[in-house]
């Protein structure tokens, strides 16, 4: 796996996202499970790929998030907090 370009730190209610992002082809990684897996309602999956989406990044970089606390919505927003950061650490336009 190679060195991530940058690490944040995301946070809602009581879930922890700690995010690296990665040149790559849009895989999301959630505590080694595959993105629809760990976020089996679209709603979810919408709420976490939403930075993604909104810069048109979504196949530019592999994002690789541990995560823990909380529950499935506060997990939600607090990985689409890490994300976000994430890429106003790399541009900030």
């Amino acid at each position: 796996m190679s060195k991530p370009l940058v690490q944040t730190t995301g946070r809602r209610k009581e879930a922890v996202a700690r995010v690296r992002l990665r040149p790559g082809t849009g895989k999301i990684t959630i505590n080694g499970r595959e993105f629809a897996n760990f976020f089996p309602t679209a709603t979810a999956r919408m709420v976490v790929s939403e930075p993604l989406r909104l810069t048109s990044t979504e196949e530019t970089y592999d994002v690789d998030a541990t995560m823990h606390g909380g529950g499935v919505t506060g997990q939600a927003g607090a990985l689409r907090m890490g994300i976000a950061r994430a890429l106003v650490a790399l541009d900030e336009e």
